[in-house]
């Protein structure tokens, strides 16, 4: 038995550690297919637990839709919606808070586990409650998100969809950082580099183009405005700007994919511009060379990807391409931030 008093590190835990990532990696995925096919508002009420049965009968399929017909989006957007369209959708939403319900399960079970076993690092338990915590607030955050689409509105706030995604982001860097803690031990020595800062403000700018991203997602921007790189023939777009500052920067459709696509190359400059210093660089480690050379390539992949899905209208399987390659960017520069740490 390995003790978190004699040990600084524990590969059983980095593996626990890394499967709940692919569970969030894989949650994500869902989500963003869930957004794509307008199925987050099928399930109008929030049961934590036997809302993981979903409906086992006709009359319950009847008592599902009733509930559904009753909000803005089924009577502006979907009326005469067939019970077996609504069951394609509400299978999409069920699927998402099953995989919600499957994370909260894979973190807590093993980690009450290894808690008992004392093999979980004494320097990381404090980070594993927290990231229980984190994941907790998920779900809370998740249907304060949905209820913002059951009363006044046919879909879901755009800047609530935008902490929903940004908390799942965070729970996925903070997996991947903390797995890294857990596989390899404490560092033995960690020198002042111009890398760390260098490598944190790529995780914010990476993070930042995110948010953008689901206000994009949230607005239906990507829908608008489809040639590239003009904006409807124009360097800036016409109807810019909204009747406050807020709803410019939240509620614009024009204004969210203008900022998205602005980011979207200050992310490509930097990120190429330092995945060539990380290849000049004497002092850097080859596997951390390599870390910031995939995070170039990703990101420039991503940008690509960005614009064809943009110019092809957003079609489901591209817009969850984004989406993941998104998550596997941010966990690339988290690596790559973890790795300049260390000597």
């Amino acid at each position: 038995m390995t003790s978190f008093l004699r040990s600084d590190r524990s590969r059983p835990v980095a593996v626990w550690l890394f499967a709940v990532a692919a569970l969030v990696l894989a949650m994500v995925v869902v989500g963003g297919a869930t957004r794509l096919t307008d199925s987050g508002l099928s399930i109008t009420e929030w049961k934590p637990v036997t809302g993981a049965i979903p409906p086992m009968s006709q009359d319950d399929w009847a008592a599902e839709f009733a509930r559904y017909k009753e909000i803005p989006q089924y009577q502006l957007l979907n009326r005469g919606m067939s019970l077996a369209e609504f069951k394609t959708i509400y299978w999409w939403e069920w699927s998402h808070r099953l995989l919600g319900r499957l994370v909260g399960l894979a973190f807590a079970a093993p980690f009450a586990w290894f808690l008992i076993r004392r093999e979980i690092p004494r320097r990381l338990v404090g980070r594993c409650v927290v990231l229980f915590l984190l994941g907790g607030l998920q779900g809370a955050v998740g249907w304060w998100m949905v209820a913002s689409g059951l009363s006044e509105r046919v879909s879901v706030a755009p800047e609530r969809l935008a902490i929903h995604l940004g908390l799942a982001f965070a729970l996925l860097a903070a997996l991947v950082w903390t797995a890294l803690d857990a596989w390899s031990g404490q560092a033995r020595q960690t020198l002042p580099s111009p890398w760390m800062r260098r490598s944190a403000l790529l995780i914010v700018l990476v993070y930042l183009q995110i948010l953008l991203g689901a206000l994009v997602a949230g607005n239906d921007a990507g829908l608008v405005y489809r040639d590239w790189p003009l904006m409807n023939g124009a360097l800036f777009p016409r109807d810019y700007g909204g009747e406050t500052l807020w709803a410019t920067l939240a509620h614009s459709q024009a204004a969210v994919q203008l900022h998205h696509r602005i980011l979207a190359y200050v992310l490509t400059v930097v990120a190429v511009v330092m995945a060539a210093g990380a290849r000049r660089a004497t002092y850097l480690a080859p596997d951390a060379k390599a870390l910031a050379q995939a995070t170039g390539g990703a990101v420039v992949f991503q940008a690509v990807l960005g614009i064809a899905t943009l110019m092809l209208g957003v079609p489901i399987w591209l817009g969850v391409l984004h989406q993941l390659t998104a998550a596997l960017v941010l966990a690339l520069a988290v690596a790559f931030a973890w790795r300049v740490r260390r000597v």
